[in-house]
């Protein structure tokens, strides 16, 4: 085992030479990868598109039905409605015109259905009507200019008297403000480093890794949308999550550059330090960050399975980045690092026993009970909004009041009643004839739940019918969930006797059943991802408390993060101030922000315990080597968690509500990690714990492999002191 051990640090140190000596080199290759990566990303990249799919699905079956067959009525819609207060009938020919403009302005329709040919298409006090506009293309395909362009038509149609709103998929796919939000979270990271580092050098070598890491990882995503169909707001979320670790990876990298040459070693000596200890804690935290996106493939979601791909590109990049070009520019820099001093900031690192943060740690040891309630405690009254979250797909109804999909949202609701935002079609296999046809139709307008039935429409060869059904209640209530069961499980069961087969589809029935995939999957996640997490954590801290603890304490961020996004976008506490309205959090937000929440929670964790057991293996003193490790990461931790923050808040204030979840939910996340848990929860448990920290069970010791994060010291990974202070192991001084 130490031999393994010894063949992995000399690899670990040969590189880290090997970038000294040749950076100049690795700088331009990098260099040469951002540059080709762009021109490649311009030249070959395919577009971001929102592409929702879920195979083997009712709702996907009778999609791909309606394209095979029917093709008129698979296109994705936009709908037109009017609001004439003194009535829809005199104001047709202004309607007709407005319609008969669409027809031969708007590229790529294949029909539209105007209200004065299509039975309750006006509303029955006769003053709002609406249009639907099929297009040739799914609504996440529509080109966005076609969809700018309707909306651009109708806002010139419209006038006093004379309202006219856009709305349906194809308007909300597409009516997205651009919003450059990382520019905020840059500028903040900028200051924080500057406080952390006290010098403009070392500040701006953790932001241009990142900002040349973020460049490469989305050049990479954008080339593979050519053949990968990318969620529409990728580029956003991939931003989002590779400013964050870009900067934090960079900067534990320097950091322990800083604290090596603050020591006296030479700039060559101090690159190998940083490598070799902070680089192989970023290896391992980020590979753990990629496995745990890579995990959201087991939903079976092909549009959340593309995101986690992004993730983990940006993601794994960004430790190529750390473990190269940031040594070659620490290599460059040398001593310089400190260069550009901040007055009043400049700060040196490492262990320092007059440090507040030893003197908070001995505090916290001095009295560990009551720190780690009060933790324990604060944890549970975040996460308490939890055990009432609803979870949903939002809608144009959960938009901003100003946008033009929700006004037509609106005003749907306000003529026809709130299901008709939601209707659900029923397509029906025809082929051993359609006298199940009028039976369904009859059914389906007894069962309760249920507003409003259209006739079936065939499609040419006979052999498809769709039926339109309008909902009595709006798509995100609970009660439409359950007639789509309803419908499903029992009438259409009795309407095809005669050999048809019936299928319900639609928006909202594919909301449906992608809550319901998602729900029967999540347990295979969470013990994948914690099941993993735990066997890696064990392997490389050589303990099963200190794997068992970290996992227990990133479900307790995890539940706290869900706790403020209930209360914020569920409840509505605060949400007026980031511009959102009540709604469901939506149905894949959960199992995202798991998987991203408990790699990034891993982080801190591996940073903070290798720290540790790297004093622990030097003194073999648990308590000090707490209060040793808290003092030696906590300023880094707090610096990095600071970056994380502000870089997650600043995406709150873009137009988009998922991006806004995502950003309080991750940002509530990895303040309350970087806080309560780290500075106040770890040390108290660790010192309640004591030397069971360490404990292994010798059978585990023996088949799992050593991965040693820091490199071993020169005692063979055993630490200092008698043999009555080595690591606990199951028959090793207590029962197993």
């Amino acid at each position: 085992m130490a031999r393994q051990e010894a063949r992995d640090v000399t690899v670990m140190e040969r590189w880290a030479r090997f970038v000294h000596r040749r950076k100049w080199l690795v700088l331009a290759a990098w260099l040469v990868i951002l540059v080709a990566g762009a021109a490649a990303a311009r030249a070959f990249g395919g577009e971001f598109q929102t592409e929702f799919r879920l195979p083997g699905s009712e709702s996907q079956r009778a999609n791909d039905l309606l394209k095979e067959r029917f093709p008129a009525q698979a296109g994705g819609e936009a709908e037109i409605v009017f609001e004439v207060p003194t009535g829809i009938d005199g104001a047709r020919p202004q309607i007709e015109e407005v319609l008969a403009r669409i027809q031969a302005e708007i590229p790529d329709v294949a029909a539209i259905e105007s209200p004065f040919e299509r039975p309750g298409y006006i509303s029955p006090d006769g003053t709002i009507a609406r249009a639907v506009v099929r297009f040739t293309f799914d609504a996440d395909k529509v080109p966005h200019e076609t969809a700018m362009q309707l909306i651009r038509l109708t806002e010139e149609a419209a006038r006093p008297g004379f309202t006219v709103e856009p709305g349906g998929r194809v308007i909300q796919f597409n009516e997205q403000a651009e919003f450059g939000s990382e520019i905020y979270g840059l500028i903040a990271a900028v200051f924080i480093l500057l406080i952390a580092f006290g010098s403009v050098v070392a500040m701006g070598v953790p932001i241009g890794a990142a900002l040349f890491g973020l460049g490469t990882g989305l050049a990479l995503i954008t080339i593979a949308a050519r053949w990968v169909g990318f969620p529409s707001f990728s580029s956003q979320f991939a931003a989002m999550i590779g400013i964050g670790v870009g900067i934090d990876y960079s900067l534990l990298v320097v950091t322990r550059f800083r604290e090596a040459i603050h020591a006296g070693k030479r700039v060559e000596d101090a690159v190998v330090e940083a490598v070799t200890t902070s680089g192989r804690s970023v290896m391992f935290a980020g590979v753990v960050v990629a496995i745990a996106f890579l995990g959201l493939f087991v939903m079976g979601l092909p549009f959340v399975a593309t995101l986690a791909t992004a993730g983990a590109v940006v993601v794994l990049v960004a430790v190529a980045i750390a473990l190269s070009l940031t040594p070659a520019l620490l290599a460059v820099f040398g001593r310089r690092v400190d260069s550009l001093r901040v007055p009043f900031f400049h700060q040196s690192e490492g262990v320092d026993p007059r440090s507040p943060w030893y003197r908070l740690s001995r505090a916290i040891q001095a009295r560990p009970w009551p720190f780690a309630l009060l933790a324990g405690g604060l944890l549970v009254v975040l996460a308490l909004p939890l055990l009432d979250m609803q979870l949903g797909f939002t809608d144009a109804g959960n938009r901003s009041p100003s946008s033009h999909s929700r006004k037509a949202y609106d005003l749907i609701a306000k003529g026809f009643g709130p299901g008709t935002n939601g209707p659900l079609l029923i397509v029906a296999d025809t082929r051993n004839g359609n006298g199940g046809l009028e039976r369904a139709v009859e059914l389906l307008r007894a069962t309760p739940g249920v507003a409003n039935v259209t006739q079936p429409l065939l499609n040419p060869q006979g052999d498809t019918a769709v039926i339109t059904v309008i909902p009595t209640t709006k798509p995100q209530d609970h009660a439409t969930t359950e007639l789509v069961h309803r419908l499903r499980n029992d009438v259409l069961q009795r309407a095809g006797t005669n050999g048809d087969r019936f299928y319900v589809t639609g928006v909202t029935a594919g909301q449906i059943d992608a809550s319901d995939r998602i729900s029967q999957r999540m347990p295979y996640l969470f013990i994948g991802v914690i099941g993993l997490s735990f066997i890696l954590l064990t392997a490389m801290f050589r303990s099963v408390v200190v794997a068992l603890k970290a996992a227990i304490m990133n479900l307790l961020s995890i539940g706290a993060a869900y706790g403020v996004v209930v209360a914020v976008f569920q409840w509505g506490w605060g949400g007026e101030l980031i511009g959102v309205g009540t709604g469901p959090v939506e149905v894949f937000l959960p199992m995202m922000m798991f998987a991203i929440l408990f790699g990034l929670s891993m982080d801190y964790e591996v940073f903070l315990i290798s720290r540790i057991r790297e004093e622990y293996l030097k003194t073999g003193d648990t308590g000090l080597a707490v209060a040793n490790g808290l003092t030696a990461t906590a300023r880094v931790i707090t610096a990095a968690a600071a970056i994380m923050v502000t870089v997650f808040l600043a995406f709150v204030l873009g137009p988009e509500r998922v991006i806004k979840e995502f950003g309080i939910g991750l940002a509530t996340a990895i303040l309350v990690d970087a806080t309560i848990v780290r500075i106040l929860l770890v040390p108290s448990t660790m010192e309640l714990l004591g030397r069971w920290n360490w404990w292994m069970p010798r059978w585990l010791d023996r088949i799992l492999p050593n991965l040693h994060v820091e490199g071993p010291p020169a005692s063979e990974g055993e630490p200092a002191g008698a043999a009555g202070s080595r690591p606990l192991t199951a028959g090793a001084g207590q029962t197993g």
